[in-house]
C-alpha cells in the first residue's frame, strides 16, 4: 500500500481537488466515506463529492458539546444537498463514567484529560463509522496548523487501517472562502464572528486579529498539542 500511495501522490499532484475526489470515488466506489466536522473545508468537499456521486456516505461526529450554530448547519446542509448525513454519538456509559471521575469540564485540567474527552466523545466512534470502508475523505489543509504542515494529498491512516484523502491539502483559506461564496454553499455563521475554526463549544473561542486560524482551538494548550486524535500519523 505504501508504494501505491506514493504512486497516487505523484500521479495526482497536479489535479484539482474535484478531479482527485472523482478519481477516488470511482476507484473505491461504496467503500469510501466522507467525514465532515461541518468546517469550511468540509463544506467545500461535501459539495464536490455529492456533485459527482450523490449517494456517497457522509457522516459527522456529535460530541454532545457542539455550538447551537453547528447543529443548525447540520440541518441546513442536509436540506441544501438533499441528504441525511449519518450522525454518530458517544457511548453514554463511557461519557457518564468520565464525567463522574474527572468532572464535566475535565479538558481544562490537563492535555491528557482533554485528549481523553476527545477520544471518548469523538475518536472512539470512528470504528463504527469506518466499518466496511477502505478510504475516507477529509478537509485537512497544510496551512491550518503546524501539526498539519507535513500531511500529504494521499496518506495511509494506520490508526484506522484506511487510505486517507486530503483533496484541499494545498488550498489556502482564501481558496476555500472563494469556493464557498461562488457556489453558495452553507457555512457556520460563527465564521463571521471571529471563529475560523469551530469545534466543541467549551474548547473553542474567537481569535484576535493576527492570530493563527486555529489559535481559538484549545487555546490554553501548546500549539503542538492541538489535535483531537482523528488525524494521527
Amino acid at each position: 500500500m505504501k508504494a501505491q500511495i506514493a504512486q497516487w501522490n505523484e500521479e495526482l499532484k497536479e489535479k484539482s481537488p474535484a478531479e482527485v475526489i472523482g478519481f477516488f470515488l470511482q476507484h473505491f466506489g461504496d467503500q469510501i466515506v466522507l467525514s465532515t466536522s461541518l468546517g469550511l473545508e468540509d463544506q467545500v468537499i461535501t459539495e464536490m463529492v455529492l456533485r459527482q456521486k450523490k449517494d456517497t456516505e457522509v457522516f459527522t461526529l456529535d460530541t454532545g458539546r457542539l455550538f447551537p450554530e453547528t447543529y443548525d448547519l447540520i440541518a441546513r446542509t442536509n436540506k441544501h444537498f438533499g441528504i441525511r448525513m449519518k450522525t454518530y454519538f458517544p457511548e453514554a456509559a463511557r461519557v457518564e463514567k468520565m464525567v463522574a471521575e474527572n468532572g464535566i469540564n475535565l479538558f481544562y485540567d490537563s492535555v491528557e484529560k482533554r485528549k481523553l474527552c476527545c477520544f471518548i466523545r469523538k475518536v472512539a466512534q470512528l470504528p463504527r463509522a469506518f466499518e466496511g470502508k477502505q478510504a475516507w475523505i477529509c478537509g485537512l489543509r497544510k496551512d491550518q496548523s503546524v501539526s498539519r504542515f507535513f500531511n500529504k494529498l494521499v496518506e495511509w491512516d494506520a490508526a484506522n487501517g484506511l487510505v486517507k484523502i486530503n483533496p484541499l491539502i494545498k488550498w489556502t483559506e482564501k481558496d476555500v472562502w472563494d469556493y464557498i461564496k461562488k457556489n453558495n454553499i452553507p457555512y457556520n455563521l460563527l465564521h463571521e464572528r471571529g471563529f475560523p475554526s469551530v469545534g466543541c463549544e467549551p474548547c473553542t473561542r474567537a481569535i484576535e486579529p493576527g492570530e493563527d486560524i486555529r489559535a481559538g482551538r484549545w487555546w490554553w494548550e501548546n500549539e503542538l498539542h492541538k489535535e483531537c486524535g482523528l488525524h494521527k500519523k
